[in-house]
């Protein structure tokens, strides 16, 4: 259904499970491990699986912050996209790395709930792909001290008003790990 012609492909999106940027979120290791099963079933099926990495003053190329979990192993030829904004797009080359690949649907996972998963989901959603976001395989960090909701409340605000997101000839919606059809 994606407004992008010829893409008839689908692609995991991991974002920012990176030392730095889970190393304090909420739920963690259950997250982290839904995002492997994740990668595993995407392999399984030939599925591309794309990481996008975020670079920044906290996140400095090369460190140990800027590392993905050791959980979680990039394959020899799955695309790494280097970004320093919230939304994966944004100067980067991964709109590029999707158009090789015939991919307009996206699947989405990853880390921080708040920023760059949700910037990602908008921005794909806005070029005309088909965006799932995997409910239980997102996550963020207590921002409560700065006003924010408690993480638990960050996902689960993101979740409902993912699945009703509607635009002319795309689609958007929510599922579960274990209900992931790629």
């Amino acid at each position: 259904m994606t407004t992008l012609k010829n893409r008839p492909n689908t692609a995991l999106i991991v974002i920012d499970v990176q030392n730095g940027v889970v190393n304090n979120a909420y739920n963690r290791d259950d997250v982290i491990a839904r995002v492997r099963s994740l990668v595993d079933k995407a392999r399984a099926e030939g599925v591309d699986v794309v990481w996008v990495q975020h670079n920044s003053d906290e996140l400095p190329t090369g460190s140990e912050t800027w590392e993905y979990v050791p959980e979680l192993e990039f394959g020899a030829s799955e695309p790494v996209v280097q970004k320093r904004y919230g939304d994966s797009f944004e100067d980067t080359n991964l709109e590029s790395v999707l158009a090789a690949r015939g991919v307009g649907r996206l699947i989405i996972a990853g880390a921080q709930t708040d920023a760059c998963v949700r910037s990602t989901l908008h921005g794909a959603f806005t070029r005309g792909y088909d965006t799932t976001l995997v409910s239980d395989a997102h996550t963020t960090e207590d921002l409560t001290a700065y006003g924010a909701p408690p993480p638990e409340q960050v996902i689960a605000h993101t979740n409902l008003y993912w699945g009703f997101q509607d635009a002319p000839g795309r689609a958007a919606s929510t599922v579960e790990t274990a209900d992931v059809k790629f």
